[in-house]
């Protein structure tokens, strides 16, 4: 099995833009070819989960991640969009299909502490998912759990969406709670949803330090040349 380093949230590039690329948008009948296609360019995947009632989508699989994991040693980071009856559940089975960092929603508030103890008696790294019209506030109290949190730019589970207009100042709010809280453990603040050339800057500007990349990168006409531009924001 293929494993990144204990350290890699540590190890993460700090002087430009992090890149996760989301598996939702790749070529799923040649995926493994795909990850072989961008592993020089990613810094982490991103596997979203969706129980088709939490998010209107219906994706994807512990085996599929479990799969993913034979392949690369790439971190592997899942986006759980599930109700809360199954979020302790969905926990349990991408821990185990190898997942490095699992990211539950804000709004799963009623069982977030008990997600995040469980997470941490599996070992995985905690992450945090808010909805575009969930208070960031509401994040401060987790924050001191977290390894990264992420702001959705559109409506949840939702592809080809543009970015909603509060985005950057949701970003600039999280990057300012994240400072004060004083956390003793590297947040990365990642935002997720109307990834665009012209909206990359802005993002950026505003605090983003994590790209969730699907057709933009995927889709790009060329890979290196994009991958290049991004780096240099």
């Amino acid at each position: 099995m293929l494993l990144p380093a204990a350290s890699w949230i540590d190890d993460l590039p700090s002087g430009r833009l992090i890149a996760e690329f989301s598996v939702w948008s790749a070529d799923l009948l040649r995926l493994h070819d795909e990850l072989i296609r961008i592993e020089p360019y990613a810094d982490a995947l991103h596997v979203d989960v969706a129980d088709g009632h939490f998010a209107p989508a219906l994706l994807f699989f512990p085996d599929l991640v479990g799969a993913i994991r034979q392949a690369t040693g790439l971190p592997i980071h899942v986006h759980l969009m599930a109700a809360d009856a199954i979020l302790l559940s969905q926990i349990e089975q991408f821990s185990e299909a190898g997942a490095d960092l699992i990211s539950i929603h804000l709004e799963n508030a009623a069982v977030a502490d008990a997600a995040l103890d469980l997470l941490e008696t599996k070992g995985v790294a905690a992450g945090m998912v808010a909805k575009v019209e969930t208070p960031i506030a509401n994040v401060s109290r987790f924050l001191p759990r977290l390894r990264f949190l992420t702001l959705l730019g559109t409506e949840v589970g939702i592809k080809g969406q543009r970015l909603n207009g509060a985005a950057c100042g949701r970003l600039r709010e999280a990057r300012r709670l994240i400072a004060e809280s004083r956390a003793k453990q590297r947040i990365v603040l990642a935002a997720d949803g109307g990834i665009r050339e012209g909206t990359v800057p802005d993002l950026r500007s505003a605090g983003a330090e994590s790209l969730v990349l699907g057709s933009f990168a995927f889709g790009a006409p060329e890979l290196v040349s994009r991958m290049t531009w991004l780096r240099a924001i």
